[in-house]
Order: C-alpha cells, then sequence, then structure tokens
C-alpha cells in the first residue's frame, strides 16, 4: 500500500470548498479522517493487527517481555509458551506468503532457542514457501496437531489477564495463535514447581485417566526441555576434594613424622608423610570447593586422629590399580546374614569403623550390634531394674516404620590406644520414618538427643554428610532437605522431583548431594548445597531407581533400577557413561565403589552381590551373555551349574523363566541361598562387607 504526502494547505482549501457548498457532513468525516493521519499523511494505527505482517513480531515482544519481567515463580513455566508461538507465527508468516518477513522474524527470534531446538531450527530455516510447509513432515507435525501446555490455574489466569489487558498492543494475536494451534489445560497443583521440566502428570490410585492430555508438546515432535536445571546441564562444577584446615593439615603432619620414627617404612613403601603430601597435592585443586562456603566445627583432636588414620589405612589398603578386563580380582567379601527377622528389617547400615552393624524394622525400632561380640556400654549410670548391658542395643522413640539409618563418619583407630588418645568410634546415629520425623540418638548414651520435623510425609532416608554436621534427607514430599544438627530445622530444602524422592547420597567433597525418585519421574538429580540449585539432571532409567552412590574420586555417579539395570553417569559431562547388566529383577538396593573408584559393588533382591569393572568400557556391538534364570531368583547359578555352562532344556512342560542379560564388564557374582543382600560397602581398605535377611 502506497502513501502520499499530504498538503496541510490543500487540506484547508478542500475544507474552505465544502463549508460553503453546504457539504457539512463530507466536512466532518474529513476532518475526523484528517486527525489519525501523522505528519507523513500515513494512517496512525491503534491495532497491531492493522501493522500487517509486523504483528508476529510485536506480538512476540510483548509475550517475551513480560515472561521475563514476571515473577520467578512463574517465569520458568511461563517460558514453555515462547517455542510454538514462535513456531507457528513463522509458519504462518511463510502460509501467508510472506517469505521476507517469515526470515526477518526467523533471524530476530531465534538465537534463543538455538541451544536447546537447533535440530528443529535447522528444519525450519529450510522452509521458504507456502509449498514447503506441505511437503514438510515436521511442519505438517506441528499444523495438523495442537501444541499441547499444561499450566498451572494461577499463571493461566495471569496470561490470560495480561493479553486481553494488552489486546492491542499484541495481546490478540497471541490469543488467537493459542486458540488456534494450542490446547492449554489449566492444572490445579498444589505448590507451583519452578524447576518442573517434563509434563505434568496426573496422578490417581490405580488410574491414568487423561495423562496425555495433561502431558505438553505433540506426539512424534521435540518439543524440548523449558527446564532451567536441564538448560543448566553444563554448569561447570567443582568436584575436587574439600581442602583440609592449614592447623588441622599441620597437625597431621607432624603426628604422621612422629608415625614414621617408630615404624619406618619398608623398601620401596612411601613414608606415611610423603603419602600425605601426595594427597594434600591432590586436594588443592582449583575445582575444590571453598570451606568458607561450607563452615564446619573447629577441628578437635578427634579430628587429627581419624585423618592420621586415613594416611594410615589408604596407605596400606589392598590396592585394585588397573583393569580387571573381566577377571575378578581378589577382593573378600564378608556377608552378615541376619535371621528370624519375619521380613520386618527395612535398611542395614554398617558403620565406618566396621565394629557396629544397626538396622530400622517395621516395627519402629532400631537394633544396634557390635559386629565382633563386644559389649555396648552406656555412658549412663544403670538403674537397678536395668538389665546387663549386651552386644546389641534396641533404640524405641518412633511412632512408625524406620526405612533409614546412618551412623556419623568414624574410623577404625589406633592398635594399642589408650584413653588418652580420642575415640573414634561412631558418635550419632540418624534414623528417618514413616512418623515424618529424623531422629539423632547418642551411641554413648544410647539415648534420643533431637527430634527434628519438616517433611510433610514419610522420610524414606537419611545421610550423614562425608565430615559430618551436615546430614541430608528426602521423603514422599518429593522434597530434599539438608539439615545441620545443631540447628533444629532444615537449612536447604531442594524442590524439583515430579513424584517421590526415595534415595539420596552425598558427594565426597560434601558439596553436592544426589537424588533419585520413583514412580513417575525415574531421575537423578544433583542438587548444590551452597546455593540450593539443581545443577544436574539424569535421565534414563526405565524403572523405579533403588539406590545411588557416587565414587570417591567424585568423578563417576551409579544408580540402580529396579529391573536390574546399574547405569554409570559423567558428572562433569552430565552424560551417561555404559549401562550394566546382570541383576535380576526387584531392585539394586545398595551399591559401593572401591577406594580407586575402578570397581563397582551391588547388591540386590535377586540374592547376589555382584562385581563390576568401570573402566571397561561397554562394547557397543555386544549387548553381553543372555543367562536364562529358570524362574531361578540368582542368575548365575542354573540348576546347580555354573553360569558359563548351558542349562538343560526345561522338560515336563515347566514354563521357562525370563532370560537375564550379562554385560561383559560383571567381573564376578557371589550368590547367597535366600537371603536378599540390602547393604554392601568397601571398607578403606577394599573389604567388602555385606548384609542380608535370610527369607525361607
Amino acid at each position: 500500500m502506497a502513501y502520499f504526502q499530504v498538503n496541510p494547505s490543500r487540506s484547508f482549501n478542500v475544507i474552505e470548498y465544502l463549508v460553503k457548498k453546504g457539504y457539512n457532513r463530507t466536512e466532518q468525516m474529513l476532518r475526523q479522517e484528517s486527525q489519525n493521519l501523522d505528519k507523513e499523511g500515513k494512517p496512525i494505527t491503534e491495532r497491531v493487527e492493522d501493522l500487517g505482517t509486523a504483528k508476529y513480531s510485536k506480538a512476540f515482544r510483548l509475550l517475551t517481555g513480560w515472561v521475563e519481567q514476571n515473577l520467578d515463580v512463574y517465569k520458568y513455566e511461563l517460558r514453555r509458551l515462547l517455542w510454538p508461538m514462535f513456531v507457528y507465527s513463522y509458519l504462518q508468516l511463510i502460509v501467508d506468503g510472506f517469505s521476507g518477513d517469515g526470515e526477518n522474524f526467523f533471524q530476530e527470534f531465534s538465537p534463543p532457542f538455538e541451544k536447546i531446538h537447533q535440530d528443529e531450527l535447522q528444519i525450519f530455516q529450510t522452509i521458504k514457501l507456502p509449498q514447503h510447509v506441505l511437503e514438510n513432515a515436521t511442519a505438517q507435525l506441528y499444523r495438523n496437531n495442537k501444541y499441547r501446555l499444561p499450566l498451572n490455574t494461577h499463571v493461566y489466569f495471569n496470561l490470560i489477564t495480561f493479553l486481553e489487558t494488552n489486546s492491542k498492543a499484541g495481546g490478540t494475536v497471541i490469543l488467537g495463535l493459542l486458540e488456534t494451534f494450542c490446547s492449554i489445560t489449566a492444572t490445579t497443583r498444589g505448590p507451583i514447581d519452578q524447576f518442573s521440566f517434563e509434563a505434568i502428570i496426573k496422578q490417581s490410585v490405580g488410574s491414568d485417566d487423561n495423562v496425555a492430555d495433561l502431558q505438553e508438546g505433540i506426539p512424534g515432535a521435540f518439543t524440548g526441555i523449558t527446564n532451567r536445571d536441564i538448560m543448566n546441564n553444563n554448569v561447570i562444577l567443582r568436584l575436587g576434594m574439600m581442602p583440609l584446615e592449614p592447623d588441622l593439615a599441620n597437625d597431621v603432619r607432624a603426628e604422621l613424622e612422629d608415625e614414621d620414627m617408630k615404624q619406618p617404612p619398608e623398601p620401596g613403601q612411601s613414608s606415611y608423610v610423603e603419602f600425605f603430601d601426595q594427597n594434600i597435592k591432590r586436594e588443592d585443586s582449583a575445582d575444590a570447593p571453598n570451606r568458607n562456603e561450607i563452615p564446619l566445627p573447629p577441628s578437635r583432636a578427634r579430628d587429627v586422629v581419624m585423618e592420621v588414620q586415613k594416611i594410615k589405612e589408604n596407605r596400606d589398603r589392598f590396592k585394585i590399580e588397573s583393569r580387571t578386563g573381566g577377571i575378578g580380582p581378589a577382593v573378600s567379601i564378608c556377608m552378615f546374614t541376619f535371621h528370624n527377622t519375619l521380613d520386618t528389617i527395612t535398611s542395614i547400615e554398617f558403620s565406618d569403623d566396621n565394629n557396629l552393624v544397626a538396622v530400622g524394622t517395621e516395627e519402629s525400632y532400631i537394633r544396634v550390634w557390635h559386629l565382633h561380640g563386644g559389649i555396648l556400654e552406656s555412658a549412663l549410670q544403670s538403674g537397678p531394674n536395668d538389665p546387663p548391658p549386651s552386644s546389641s542395643r534396641r533404640l524405641i522413640g518412633h511412632s512408625a516404620s524406620v526405612y533409614s539409618v546412618s551412623f556419623s563418619p568414624s574410623i577404625a583407630g589406633p592398635e594399642g590406644a589408650d584413653d588418652t588418645v580420642a575415640s573414634t568410634a561412631p558418635k550419632l546415629l540418624l534414623s528417618c520414618s514413616s512418623d515424618k520425623t529424623i531422629r539423632l540418638w547418642s551411641l554413648e548414651t544410647w539415648t534420643c538427643l533431637v527430634v527434628y520435623k519438616g517433611h510433610e510425609g514419610p522420610v524414606w532416608n537419611v545421610r550423614w554428610s562425608p565430615f559430618g554436621h551436615y546430614f541430608a534427607t528426602c521423603g514422599w514430599d518429593k522434597t530434599v532437605r539438608v539439615w545441620g544438627q545443631d540447628h533444629i530445622s532444615y537449612l536447604r530444602m531442594m524442590i524439583g522431583h515430579d513424584s517421590s524422592v526415595s534415595q539420596i547420597a552425598w558427594h565426597p567433597n560434601g558439596a553436592y548431594v544426589f537424588s533419585s525418585s520413583d514412580q513417575v519421574d525415574k531421575s537423578v538429580r544433583m542438587w548444590s548445597f551452597v546455593t540450593g540449585d539443581c545443577v544436574r539432571v539424569f535421565t534414563g532409567h526405565t524403572d523405579f531407581i533403588s539406590a545411588v552412590e557416587c565414587s570417591p574420586s567424585g568423578k563417576i555417579l551409579a544408580s540402580g533400577d529396579g529391573a536390574g539395570n546399574i547405569i554409570l553417569w559423567d558428572l562433569a559431562k552430565g552424560t551417561m557413561i555404559k549401562r550394566c547388566k546382570g541383576h535380576g529383577k526387584g531392585g539394586i538396593w545398595s551399591l559401593s565403589f572401591s577406594v580407586e573408584s575402578n570397581v563397582l559393588v551391588s547388591g540386590g533382591a535377586d540374592g547376589t552381590v555382584r562385581l563390576w569393572d568401570v573402566e571397561l568400557p561397554s562394547d557397543p556391538f555386544k549387548d553381553g551373555e543372555v543367562i536364562g534364570t529358570a524362574g531361578a531368583t540368582d542368575a548365575t547359578r542354573i540348576n546347580g551349574q555354573a553360569s558359563g555352562q548351558p542349562a538343560a532344556a526345561a522338560g515336563g512342560g515347566k514354563k521357562k523363566g525370563k532370560d537375564t542379560t550379562i554385560t561383559p564388564d560383571q567381573i564376578s557374582a557371589f550368590p547367597t541361598k535366600k537371603s536378599p543382600v540390602y547393604k554392601v560397602k568397601f571398607t578403606r581398605m577394599n573389604l567388602i562387607m555385606a548384609g542380608g535377611c535370610y527369607l525361607p
């Protein structure tokens, strides 16, 4: 449309002529229309729709600006709107025949989507003509299906109110695109989850009704992940070890010098001081967390003794230094089996000094045993009616099932130590229960010291941090919380999982917490203890995640699921390393790495303890050996035969059991008779401790 410059004097002459001739109505109309012209005589538009093809650009700027200026609690959910609005605006310009305007729109607004939708943008960039839209499969997928957008009710009403209020500035354009190409479903979730990235799934007991209606996007089209956590899956992490306090390091070095004088190293063996200096050099790395960011109590004499003992055990441990190549290392496994439990034990935990074992029960109490039969004395004076101390203690306080217990950090004390040497035995025990509480117990008085409350449902797991003082919990309320033992309330609450959080683990430097969710979510998340932000999300499991463990090197994470799969993750890259198969179904209940982080041990419901070669790369062309279990829970034995021998054909019309695949990186498997393995643990000397319950 062409516009001509208007001469003001000529307009005045025309109006004067109309007045003389008596054309009053025409004169009024001319005056009214002249008011809507600018200085150049172009009509002044009041609605963005009158701008032609520029309406899409102005409307998209309006929506983007409002989303980015919104409250943080709404922002990450509103950003879901930007991608479909961009796609449909661009395709509409091409369909209407405005290729040039479409290209300008694409160049201006596509950069923010390049990181997530790079493949789709490359496809859309080749669409220049209306015929291309008809021929392109991706474009037709978007044009022929409505883009599903589940939004919280509060967010939905705020969006509609804003668009209607700014209808002339571009709101009607966005409303038109939403009505034509999108299907918005208002959900009534409780608290708005600003970190949720997957489709919002309506959970009901025994029902999956309308699940598809509450998922985001279009089936068959990659809609991208609008979650800030996933977008930041390449955030730089500090995976180095926490450095020692300077004063503590000097005290430890002085003690080690005395030990070297008393016990000189053997020929070819490093002294304690040399070994300590090597560790200090490794810890003083650029990617180590700052001690000021994670305040810890001042070091005491006990800390000096513990650090000295760590150096001793680390130097004198059984070393697994090279690839095993599928040949089992000469590791030893000490299995503790609990009898007559009536299947009431829910968890088993060994102390770091290898002297105590604690179990949580469905009968709401905790029982602690001395593994070597020693007497568990109490610092309190016993009463006349109290039974004499024995090798076990029962802790009563919870009002419902106890699901997890955790010993405070400890280590075996020096040999021949007298009372003048600070004790390195565990002092405290944590427990969590379905009564919504966490309890802190004294292992010196065998009494409850503190009851922590904050979770809004059963608490499934609790774990001490590597340095004590802090501990993490997770529960039914989909949250992960970090506590300090000197604070009655939690210090951090991490929200992001879409279902109940059942497993947690700490990074060895104490700066990160790992959590896993079951049922719908099936993801593992890595949280920064300092900021409370989610810095990694790992997805790939197809069954509920039953165990999570981080390697002592701080570089690898292992997670096991109910289908018997173990996935190893690269923390720095945020990617999967490989998948290990060998366990039967029912759940892998415990994982543990060797000191060198090159061997992984696992135990689970199939009643086996298995060793895995972490360094052996998985062969993409070999899925592993298929072993027929013939219905037995132990996948390593078939009717009394070894797993490497073929099993005899099942006769008599018996139903054949489902086969189990074993990947080549399995080193060895140790079966039990009928004892599911609840706990496996590598000690600092690379001895494996395992615990299970005999269930005849």
